[in-house]
């Protein structure tokens, strides 16, 4: 509890400094920092929906989790994480919650018509992503690599073109990270502690930017990687299949978000809990063949990357400083993880000076995401917006949630829920 209030007092200092940078003049664009949002009390139809699902997971998500069959368990844990992130969603509407979100004219959808030919927009991709050109990519589509503005030009060329299939596929991407967790922590022989964190995943509050944000979908590619590598090295049935798959999600989640890159330090802790090299090997290979097919269409990502660094230099980022985020950033992170992983990571930290609970692939797993957020933090590359660009790691850090006394679960879990819908119906979040 004393770790919840001094986030809590994190918190509170980064709003009243960000407001006092607001009356100053400084243009950070946070209308309700630290958080990109604005207050707009509000109910939708998602409301209902969105107070049964916590109600049911807080009242017997825990005992569901310990008992369940593991195959019915991530059923009902997918389903629940995609009920929950859609109700959330549409506590602002269909339309404006779900269908606007990706349609915008800063977002990615907003370019799609663009695209006469793939083969030639991965070509010319680097030529557009400067704004001073005199045609440039939309903002979200310049600042990231081709493999996320591809898939919803792929959606679009089978016939899933527009606001309403996008957001509906990043969501259910996205939901489904907490279910990939789960898979690989089980893989590496951490069953229990799979199982006692489960409900924490299915109700982070991080799902309110999930849905719905690209970054929700970045989140679910890149734990459905780690969590292939971590099953290939079971050496079961399958298992070169699942690591060269799993290294090709790896692989596309460089050309998701140049940010992800910070990702391989989650694969690398599977990898130092299993000393799997053949694996290793398989899995290289994968993300190898993704790295070569992009690279033979036209787009290095060096160049891609160098370029992302000078618009970046010039947007908001010039006027948003690096001394306010660098803390505020964490504080806009607790939104996205909540009080019950602040606790769990407290409880882990005392573990670690003590009698050991979490085995050690959850210990390097919560480690890596740390690792992530840390450096991601420090890069300057991130200012703001983190409790949605941080999503890919945070999902981590719920796995010491698992450390929190059986007795006092369900009273995490309805913080957890508490928070979510707290932001969701005060606040409207701009993803």
């Amino acid at each position: 509890m004393a770790a919840v209030l001094g986030v809590v007092v994190l918190v509170v200092a980064a709003a009243v400094v960000g407001r006092g940078l607001i009356r100053d003049g400084v243009q950070i664009l946070l209308p309700f920092p630290p958080l990109l949002a604005s207050w707009e009390p509000h109910l939708g139809w998602g409301t209902p929906v969105a107070l049964v699902v916590a109600v049911l997971v807080v009242a017997r998500g825990p005992e569901l989790a310990a008992r369940m069959r593991w195959g019915g368990l991530m059923a009902a844990a997918g389903a629940a994480a995609l009920a929950w992130t859609v109700s959330l969603a549409l506590v602002d509407g269909w339309q404006r919650g779900v269908v606007e979100r990706l349609a915008s004219e800063e977002e990615y959808l907003h370019d799609v018509p663009r695209v006469a030919g793939v083969l030639e927009m991965l070509r010319t991709f680097s030529d557009h992503i400067l704004t001073d050109q005199p045609v440039h990519w939309t903002t979200h589509v310049g600042a990231h690599p081709p493999g996320v503005f591809l898939l919803f030009v792929w959606l679009d060329r089978i016939g899933l073109g527009g606001g309403e299939p996008a957001g509906l596929f990043v969501m259910l991407v996205g939901s489904s990270a907490c279910v990939a967790v789960a898979v690989g922590l089980q893989a590496l022989g951490a069953e229990d502690v799979a199982r006692r964190a489960l409900p924490f995943g299915v109700l982070l509050p991080g799902a309110v930017w999930i849905g719905v944000s690209a970054d929700g979908m970045f989140a679910g590619v890149l734990a459905w990687g780690v969590a292939l590598l971590a099953v290939a090295t079971r050496g079961s049935a399958g298992s070169a299949v699942a690591a060269v798959t799993g290294g090709v999600l790896l692989g596309y989640a460089l050309y998701l978000s140049y940010g992800l890159v910070l990702g391989g330090l989650l694969p690398l802790a599977v990898l130092a809990v299993t000393r799997a090299w053949r694996v290793a090997g398989l899995a290289v290979l994968g993300a190898a063949a993704v790295v070569a097919a992009f690279t033979a269409a036209g787009f290095w990502w060096f160049t891609g990357f160098a370029h992302v660094r000078v618009i970046y230099a010039a947007s908001i980022a010039e006027t948003r400083p690096y001394s306010f985020f660098v803390w505020a950033n964490l504080a806009a992170l607790a939104f996205a993880i909540g009080p019950a992983v602040v606790a769990g990571l407290r409880r882990a930290a005392s573990d670690a000076a003590g009698p050991r609970e979490l085995p050690a692939a959850a210990v390097l797993l919560t480690v890596a995401g740390l690792a992530a957020i840390v450096l991601a933090d420090l890069s300057g590359m991130s200012k703001a917006e983190v409790e949605r660009i941080w999503l890919p790691f945070a999902l981590w850090l719920v796995l010491p949630c698992a450390l929190l006394p059986r007795e006092h679960v369900r009273y995490w879990l309805a913080a957890q829920a508490s928070l979510a819908l707290a932001v969701n119906h005060l606040l409207l979040t701009v993803w």
